[in-house]
C-alpha cells in the first residue's frame, strides 16, 4: 500500500522547508503513428529530455520521500514535424492516492490541443518561469507548477496557491509567443483560461470543490468512515452545481466530468438513495451529454 503522511506533507508545504527532493514521478509518451517515417532518434531524445525536466527538476521546496511522489502521465501526439518544428496535442494525467487505501483517485485529464515548439536532438531544455525561453519549456513548466496547484489544491483550502502564481508567471512571460495556446483570444480552452478557472476570484468554489471532495470526502472514506465522505462527497458538487449554474461552459468544468465520472459513478454505487438521487440529479446538470451513463450509479459495484 503507497503510504503518504497528509497532515504533515501539508505542514511542509505551508512552511516552505529548506530541504527539497524530485516531486514528480512522471511517465512520457509520445505517439509519432501520424508521422510516420520519421526518424525516431529525434523522439527518443525528446521523451528523455522531457522525462528529465519533469522529474529530476527540483519545482519546490518541499521534501518529498520517493513514495510521496506524485505520479502522473504526459502522451505527446505528433501530428506534423517539418524540419526543427514539432506540433500536436498533448494529454495531461495526474493522480493522486487516496488515504489508507490503494486507490489512486484522479485529478486532471486533459487535452492540450495547442503544442507546437523547436526541438534539435540533445538540446538543452532552458526554463526561467518569468522568461519565455521555448514554448516547450513553458508549456512543461506551466503544467509542472499547474499539477502541484492542483494537487496541493486536495489537501488544503487553497493549498495550491503559490504554485499557481507561478503558473501565472509563465503565462505572462508567453504572451510574447508565436505559438497559441498563451492568450485570451487564442480560444476557450487553452493554457491561460486553464489557469483563470483557480486564480480568478469569481471561481474561488473551485478550491472549495478540490478540498472537500478530496480530504473530506475520499480520504475519509479511505479512514473508513464510507458514509461520512460519501456525504461531503455529496455536498461539494453543490459548488460545481453552482458554478455550472452562472458559467456551464467553463473550461474546467468540462475537464472535471471527464476526469470523475468513472469514479462518480463508483462513488455513489452504494449509499442512501436519497443521496444517490441527489448526486445524479446534479451530475446530470453538470455532465448533460452523458446523463444517462449515471443510471449506472444504481446497480455498479464499487472499486474500493
Amino acid at each position: 500500500m503507497k503510504k503518504i503522511i497528509f497532515p504533515i506533507l501539508f505542514a511542509l508545504c505551508l512552511m516552505s522547508v529548506s530541504v527539497s527532493a524530485q516531486e514528480f514521478n512522471f511517465t512520457v509518451t509520445i505517439n509519432t503513428n501520424q508521422v510516420g517515417g520519421t526518424d525516431q532518434r529525434v523522439y527518443e531524445a525528446l521523451k528523455e529530455s522531457m522525462v528529465n525536466f519533469m522529474n529530476n527538476r527540483i519545482w519546490t521546496n518541499i521534501k518529498f520521500e520517493p513514495q510521496e511522489r506524485i505520479e502522473g502521465s504526459l502522451v505527446l501526439v505528433v501530428k506534423s514535424h517539418e524540419g526543427n518544428g514539432i506540433a500536436g496535442e498533448m494529454n495531461v494525467a495526474l493522480r493522486r492516492p487516496v488515504y489508507k487505501s490503494n486507490y489512486n483517485t484522479p485529478l486532471l485529464n486533459l487535452v492540450d490541443s495547442d503544442i507546437s515548439f523547436q526541438y534539435i536532438e540533445s538540446q538543452p531544455l532552458d526554463f526561467n518561469e518569468s522568461s519565455f525561453m521555448s514554448n516547450l519549456t513553458s508549456i512543461l513548466g506551466f503544467y509542472a507548477y499547474y499539477c502541484l496547484g492542483v494537487y496541493f489544491d486536495t489537501y488544503g483550502m487553497n493549498g495550491g496557491e503559490e504554485f499557481f502564481h507561478m503558473a501565472d508567471q509563465i503565462v505572462t512571460a508567453a504572451q510574447v509567443a508565436t505559438e497559441g495556446g498563451w492568450k485570451a483570444f487564442d480560444g476557450y480552452r487553452n493554457r491561460y483560461w486553464l489557469l483563470d478557472c483557480f486564480t480568478n476570484p469569481a471561481y474561488s468554489q473551485i478550491h472549495k470543490f478540490m478540498y472537500e471532495y478530496h480530504r473530506l470526502g475520499l480520504d475519509v472514506m479511505g479512514n473508513g468512515k464510507v458514509d461520512e465522505g460519501r456525504a461531503a462527497i455529496t455536498k461539494s458538487l453543490d459548488y460545481v452545481k453552482a458554478l455550472y449554474n452562472s458559467k456551464p461552459n467553463l473550461y474546467f468544468i468540462q475537464i472535471l466530468n471527464d476526469t470523475k465520472r468513472d469514479e462518480w459513478k463508483n462513488v455513489y454505487s452504494e449509499g442512501a438513495q436519497q443521496e444517490k438521487t441527489k448526486a445524479v440529479n446534479i451530475l446530470r446538470e453538470i455532465d448533460p451529454s452523458h446523463s444517462e451513463e449515471y443510471e449506472q450509479i444504481l446497480t455498479a459495484r464499487p472499486k474500493f
